[in-house]
């Protein structure tokens, strides 16, 4: 269970990067090594190939961007955050 936990936070923080601006593989890749995640090529392509809209910009790289669904995922994953504050920190007050 906090395996899949762990991934559905990876699949949710490369849905936040898209938002923001047009987003690669290995970008992604040192993205979550920032984080403390060591990802391979082989495991973040196939999360990135989910998003459903593409971009080829160039013959190098393939650019995704999120959805309408993608934006609506990350609108509800807020409300998750907001209850998950609530509940860690509610003896801090």
């Amino acid at each position: 269970m906090l395996r899949d936990f762990f991934l559905g936070t990876i699949k949710i923080h490369r849905l936040y990067h898209a938002s923001k601006e047009p987003i690669y593989g290995s970008y992604m890749i040192e993205e979550l090594k920032n984080h403390g995640y060591d990802m391979s090529s082989r495991t973040i392509y196939p999360t990135l190939h989910q998003l459903e809209e593409k971009v080829v910009c160039g013959r190098i790289r393939m650019y995704y961007t999120t959805t309408e669904s993608g934006n609506n995922l990350l609108r509800a994953w807020r409300q998750i955050r907001e209850l998950a504050e609530e509940v860690l920190y509610e003896n801090k007050e």
